[in-house]
């Protein structure tokens, strides 16, 4: 990711447990479905890694902008594992960019 629209500390509730996480992601409302999909990494943690087993599960994830349920998938090659939801992130999304002014 080059540019995230939130990097920080996060909590991640997963197998009963909530954990502090270090986690970076980005938003983007896809105009195919009419919804905004989030995504991202979070940073290796030893206890994830134990409670998670390397599967795939149901996650709520919370900054201190807000919070929301997604997915928690496989670590990559570096420990770190993606996350992604669908709906309203848990961050503030980064605004639209302004409308093109036209050109006369």
């Amino acid at each position: 990711m080059d540019e995230d629209d939130y990097a920080g500390p996060a909590t991640v509730e997963v197998a009963g447990r909530e954990l502090a996480v270090w986690a970076r992601m980005v938003a983007v409302f896809e105009p195919t479905d009419g919804q905004t999909h989030w995504s991202g990494r979070l940073n290796s943690d030893h206890t994830l890694h134990e409670l998670l087993d390397g599967s795939s599960t149901e996650i709520t994830l919370r900054t201190t902008d807000g919070r929301a349920t997604g997915k928690i998938g496989d670590p990559d090659p570096w420990g770190r594992y993606r996350v992604t939801g669908t709906g309203h992130p848990p961050f503030p999304p980064a605004p639209f960019p302004p409308a093109p002014v036209p050109l006369s």
